[in-house]
């Protein structure tokens, strides 16, 4: 049979990557998910079957971003000049990325071209095409276009340059010089470290004394008197512009209040963490991470705000996403499956075995009707004169049973993490369904990223202190109760799709799903949340504390734990969840479905 177009095109994809990367071991597949590289394999979008030349243009920079990225980066070397902070990290490593694709765009007119509509395609949902001032703008996305229009002397995208003009004059005058020495070491990956990390400094995202070079471990006494100088920069600089202050310290609320500095790290760790996946930096360094923080008691006298709820919706997967759409989404995640097919089954025999352990039966015997009791027909044999004895099942209580999949649709999730997800619910739904258990599968997000109109509406007002809640929650229903899986089957693949993932409040999203289980008429009830950690939304936690919204989870999980009829499960993807749930289990891979996880998840339907 002959190859499709698109495949044509994965294949010239590949072998144009390998070239560029100097790579024979190069491999290239098209996904729905982020854009993502790991080693020599990459996942770049998927175009539509028609290859629309926009949609080719813009696989072509992410598989170029990825190859170059292969060729002249030096994994180790950027980790050992990384800074710490979270923020700094961040823009390190998107001015490297930036540094790679101007290489590889030197002298390559194609090349510069793909990376061009790769990078257009970023900002299309980055953060900084919807900022309306200097503490909204990522910094990482704004010095990466900064750094790209000086050695490549190409403008940034149109969609990016109202966001960029509010930190261009600050980030100019700061370090107007560290950028234009950028480029005079765009070959050389150590040298451009070094400039970048003065870059960092001069712009005050790290601390001089807190990075000390092999001159000052040699010769301290000769460095002492220069951090009291720079001490005193520090002091003229906080003096002279109010402005400044706003940029430097854009993670902390207006009250300079130090724990919410947390939440502003927050929106950065993802692109920290995921560094090897340059190509995304302006795409992910919106995305939240999961903060590790230790236990903290709750006051009794917690009082969880909400700003409004008028711009907050429930609302149907199918109505989010055309039907063309959700077939081809459905359609990746039916690729996905394809190897689980065996843990299907074997997981639907082990829950039925178990739930119909616990519907022990019991019969009246020596009745006038009913069934025939084989076992005394040997009386009847013996003695004709003996009728015929019948037996009747008794009546038992089994428990009518209802199982809620509540799924984090959080940024965080997105890639692999949400993949497995959307499998489990699959699964778990097919499953439950085989043995009589109604399923229904919910999801949340919220509407958009930092607050969405609830925030328009609080900057309206006038910013009133600890508002609360400060987002537009999304709520979303793959599957009700009642509905077969066969005609939802579609709606699960919209969690493939780009740009669905956003931010996530867990509390409310648990009440919501808490409150429509209550609402059913089955005797048991189950609740079991599929989830990466605890909750993140940038907007309400730099307003409130940084612990806000994860106190209000432990406050709403312990509620459900200790006086609802709601059975409350867990499944943590990749993260440990057992510090916020009693019955927890973890998966690290959709493969681990078809071993221990059969076990694990077969537990979790026992009789408490």
């Amino acid at each position: 049979m002959a190859d499709s177009p698109l495949d044509r095109f994965r294949s010239v994809l590949t072998g144009a990557s390998r070239a560029i990367a100097h790579e024979p071991e190069v491999e290239l597949a098209f996904t729905a998910d982020a854009p993502a590289q790991a080693g020599k394999n990459m996942r770049v979008p998927m175009p539509a079957r028609s290859l629309p030349p926009e949609q080719v243009a813009e696989a072509r920079g992410f598989a170029d971003s990825f190859a170059l990225r292969l060729r002249h980066h030096d994994a180790a070397l950027h980790a050992k000049g990384a800074p710490i902070d979270t923020i700094a990290r961040a823009v390190f490593d998107a001015v490297e990325t930036a540094r790679i694709e101007a290489v590889g765009a030197k002298g390559m007119a194609g090349i510069a071209a793909n990376l061009g509509h790769a990078l257009d395609m970023r900002m299309r949902s980055d953060p900084i095409t919807r900022a309306r001032s200097a503490d909204e703008v990522p910094l990482s996305t704004a010095l990466q276009l900064l750094v790209r229009e000086r050695l490549t002397g190409q403008a940034s995208p149109q969609a990016a340059a109202a966001g960029l003009g509010l930190v261009r004059p600050w980030i100019e005058e700061k370090a107007g010089a560290d950028l234009d020495a950028l480029a005079l070491a765009l070959d050389d990956q150590s040298a451009f470290a070094k400039l970048t990390t003065r870059l960092l400094e001069d712009l005050e995202l790290v601390d001089a004394e807190a990075e000390p070079t092999e001159d000052q471990e040699t010769d301290e006494d000769g460095e002492g008197d220069e951090p009291d100088e720079g001490e005193e920069g520090d002091d003229q600089d906080e003096s002279a512009s109010g402005a400044d202050g706003e940029i430097q310290s854009r993670a902390e609320t207006e009250q300079g209040d130090d724990t919410d500095n947390e939440s502003g790290e927050a929106e950065q760790d993802y692109e920290a963490e995921g560094e090897s996946q340059a190509g995304d930096d302006g795409d992910e360094g919106m995305l939240p991470v999961r903060p590790n923080r230790p236990f903290s008691d709750l006051s009794p006298q917690f009082d969880y705000k909400i700003w409004t709820t008028r711009h907050d919706e429930v609302i149907e997967a199918s109505a989010l996403c055309d039907e063309d759409e959700l077939g081809r989404l459905r359609a990746y995640l039916d690729q996905q499956l394809v190897h689980l097919q065996g843990a299907v089954t074997k997981l639907a025999n082990r829950l039925q075995r178990r739930l119909m352990a616990q519907q022990s039966r019991s019969w009246d015997f020596d009745q006038e009707e009913g069934l025939l009791d084989a076992a005394r027909l040997a009386r009847v044999v013996v003695n004709p004169a003996h009728s015929l004895s019948y037996k009747i099942e008794k009546d038992t209580e089994f428990k009518d049973t209802v199982v809620t999949l509540l799924l984090d649709n959080s940024g965080s999730m997105r890639g692999r993490p949400i993949s497995i997800a959307a499998i489990s619910a699959d699964i778990l739904a097919r499953t439950l369904e085989r043995v009589g258990v109604k399923t229904e599968i919910l999801g949340f997000t919220t509407r958009a990223w930092k607050g969405g109109q609830a925030r328009e509406d609080w900057l309206a007002q006038g910013r009133p202190p600890q508002p609360g809640r400060l987002n537009d929650l999304r709520h979303i229903v793959y599957k009700r109760a009642d509905e077969p899986w066969r005609r939802a089957r579609k709606s699960l693949g919209l969690m493939m799709r780009e740009g669905l993932l956003k931010e996530n409040i867990d509390g409310e999203a648990l009440l919501w799903a808490h409150q429509r289980l209550i609402g059913r008429h089955e005797e048991r009830k189950i609740l079991m949340v599929i989830s990466d950690g605890a909750p993140v939304d940038d907007s309400t936690l730099s307003v409130n504390s940084g612990s806000y919204l994860e106190k209000h989870l432990r406050q709403v999980i312990a509620w459900i734990e200790n006086r609802s009829p709601v059975e409350l499960a867990a499944i943590g993807i990749g993260h440990d969840v057992t510090r916020y749930y009693q019955r927890a289990v973890t998966i690290m891979d959709a493969e681990q479905l078809g071993g221990t996880m059969v076990e694990q998840l077969a537990g979790l339907f026992d009789a408490p």
